[in-house]
């Protein structure tokens, strides 16, 4: 039996919303859901929108977005009960988000060591908020992801492992194609049935609890 291992999105996927589009709609100017609608539409990658949304903020509003992030962020129902649920069948969880480290590692901090988190960092040293990609495309891919989940797995896969992608988003899209097991919901879902990737939905994270112990996925 080959040994499972989880990717896991962030942003409306572990919280209910996403957190990116929320400090958005509250801080930048009306340019920003141009730059949403382009990444979605496949019209520029992922990396230069985000980053030129989060270039629409003043840093001088650090606290006042990284308070809003913090207080406005809520776990998708089961989130707890999920991370248990991995630990005491020894499932590797990894959270792989193209959001930010201001609020990705705070609202997961005891659940999710530092070093199962990839996530993109935010500069708030110059005029406007720069954001910085640390796990940036490997040589294997050219889309500009960002936080590029696809060259994430390939430093994480071994040959004997089941991949299991959970996502909502087209930022889990590329990752998906390569996994053995997808649970995706909302954009997600629309782009895997698009190209015939098999999927399960969810709607919470008790769902996948249970579909994994159906499964009786158990590292051994």
């Amino acid at each position: 039996m080959k040994k499972p291992i989880i990717l896991c999105d962030f942003d409306g996927t572990i919280t209910k919303r996403d957190n990116i589009l929320s400090i958005m709609k509250k801080f930048a100017p009306p340019e920003w859901e141009r730059l949403k609608d382009d990444i979605l539409a496949s019209n520029i990658s992922i990396q230069k929108g985000v980053g030129d949304m989060f270039r629409l903020i003043p840093s001088y509003e650090k606290y006042q977005l990284i308070e809003y992030a913090l207080s406005h962020a809520e776990l998708r129902e089961g989130f707890h009960e999920f991370v248990s649920y991995t630990k005491e069948v020894d499932i590797p969880l990894y959270v792989v988000s193209g959001g930010m480290d201001f609020f990705v590692k705070p609202i997961l901090k005891s659940l999710i060591p530092d070093d199962h988190i990839f996530c993109n960092e935010a500069d708030f040293s110059g005029d406007f908020v720069t954001v910085h990609w640390p796990h940036a495309c490997d040589d294997a891919c050219q889309n500009e992801c960002g936080c590029c989940k696809p060259s994430i797995l390939r430093k994480l896969k071994e040959e004997d492992h089941e991949v299991i992608v959970i996502g909502d988003s087209i930022t889990d899209f590329q990752v998906a194609t390569m996994a053995d097991v997808v649970f995706a919901r909302d954009f997600l879902i629309e782009k895997c049935t698009e190209e015939g990737i098999s999927f399960q939905p969810f709607e919470s994270f008790f769902d996948i609890v249970k579909s994994l112990k159906k499964r009786q996925v158990v590292n051994v």
